[in-house]
């Protein structure tokens, strides 16, 4: 039942994305972030329905004429030539043969994300990518906390099978990240109960990356609750809300759970911890000694033998930074952290312009969230191998397309819209006469 429903909707979804191709980039975006497909039992579990979907949105997107230049700012010039320098560096690595499948995979993310710049400008486009963004991984952390509550912490939740988020420690975080998206939806209804319910998800995720046993994920959700609350709205009273949050949750967890976290303060002892740190020397050699770096797969044996101070943990490096440091090199590594740093002055200024006018203080709002977003990105990343996970770059794109909308003044040619539609429902539905 499961495999024919989600062989339903996608069918559907293309057949729109013909006509109206940025419906095909949102469908894309939820299939590459939640992976529903892992959770059928049947013939979707290994049905190509993201190429599918990414085959009629590339149709659509010919057919249309509804569509613009995707370089609509400095971070996506990074991002291209970020794109540029990955693919230099696999053809010049230690064997593109064997890189292959995780270049694929990667280019087609990237690839799919110009597509969305290229087809998305309205507020509707904009609104609508950060509902699918959110949504896509709010369900998968709501079924996650629950079950943290349910079986009271004692055992770690993971993320959907053989995608990027698959393991406890990156499906931590891009709970973590999503938080702050939630919010921004949650800061543009009226209705009480959408509010209500969007505060449950938002404890529910967060349920979940505490439940993930992750210590990256803790100090990023530390780092970007206090931004979250520095930003929102609630001064005080919202500061001391998440506290209590925060306490209850923790307070909720097993000893095992606060054994593991309190080796962030003694990782000299912890053998993961020393084991990432080795592969961080490997990393820095490797960018040393390999100008363009190695391609896709720094975690090789005779690398670890070369340059490690323990030849022999061979792990991965466990971290944004150095997993692009070992892949792609210095200059890799060079943009890809002159990208994020662009993303983050993109959202600062989009808050800033976004605040001068009423019908663009959404754009501020969501300026706002995406920062805290990337700085759980940033900060978690530190311990987390996710450089070319989908979702910090579906934060930049919101960004980005977000800054262009208030920059060309579209609320003066573009119909309204909001998410409230319950609120708006209500305003339209007669009201029936007093007898």
């Amino acid at each position: 039942m499961r495999d024919l429903l989600l062989t339903a909707i996608v069918v559907t979804g293309c057949i729109w994305s013909l006509r109206r191709p940025w419906i095909g980039a949102l469908m894309w975006t939820w299939l590459s972030l939640m992976n529903p497909h892992r959770y059928t039992y049947g013939f979707a579990f290994h049905a190509p329905l993201a190429m599918m979907c990414a085959l009629c949105t590339f149709a659509g997107l010919v057919a249309t004429r509804d569509r613009e230049s995707p370089f609509k700012g400095t971070p996506v010039t990074l991002l291209a030539m970020f794109v540029l320098w990955m693919n230099l560096s696999w053809l010049a690595g230690l064997d593109p043969a064997e890189d292959y499948y995780q270049w694929s995979k990667v280019m087609k993310i990237d690839l799919m994300i110009f597509v969305g710049l290229a087809l998305m400008r309205t507020k509707q486009h904009i609104l609508m990518l950060a509902c699918v963004t959110a949504a896509s991984l709010a369900l998968l952390g709501m079924k996650g906390g629950l079950f943290t509550i349910l079986h009271g912490g004692e055992y770690r939740v993971w993320g959907p099978a053989g995608s990027f988020i698959e393991d406890n420690n990156e499906f931590a975080l891009s709970l973590v990240m999503t938080i702050p998206l939630l919010r921004f939806m949650q800061m543009q209804l009226q209705a009480q109960r959408a509010k209500q319910v969007l505060t449950v998800a938002m404890v529910l995720c967060a349920a979940a990356a505490i439940g993930s046993h992750s210590r990256g994920a803790l100090i990023a959700i530390l780092a970007m609750g206090t931004l979250l609350w520095w930003r929102g709205r609630g001064g005080l009273l919202g500061g001391m809300l998440i506290v209590l949050v925060g306490v209850v949750l923790v307070m909720f967890m097993p000893e095992e759970w606060t054994q593991r976290m309190e080796t962030i303060g003694h990782y000299e002892d912890d053998g993961s911890a020393m084991g990432r740190i080795n592969a961080w020397w490997v990393a820095w050699n490797i960018a040393l000694h390999y100008p363009f770096g190695v391609g896709f797969n720094a975690v090789r044996p005779e690398l670890f033998a070369q340059y490690a101070p323990n030849p022999n943990s061979v792990l991965a490096a466990h971290s944004i930074y150095f997993q692009v440091l070992g892949s792609h090199g210095f200059i890799g590594l060079f943009i890809f952290v002159a990208m994020w740093i662009s993303t983050w002055r993109w959202a600062g200024k989009l808050r800033r312009e976004a605040m001068q006018h009423a019908q663009s203080a959404w754009c501020a709002d969501l300026a706002s969230m995406c920062q805290v977003s990337l700085l759980g990105f940033a900060v978690g990343g530190t311990f987390l191998s996710l450089a070319y996970f989908d979702l910090p770059y579906c934060v930049m794109m919101m960004t980005v397309l977000a800054r262009r909308w208030v920059a060309s003044r579209a609320w003066e040619h573009e119909p309204p819209y909001t998410l409230d539609w319950l609120a708006q429902w209500r305003k339209r539905a007669p009201i029936a006469p007093v007898a």
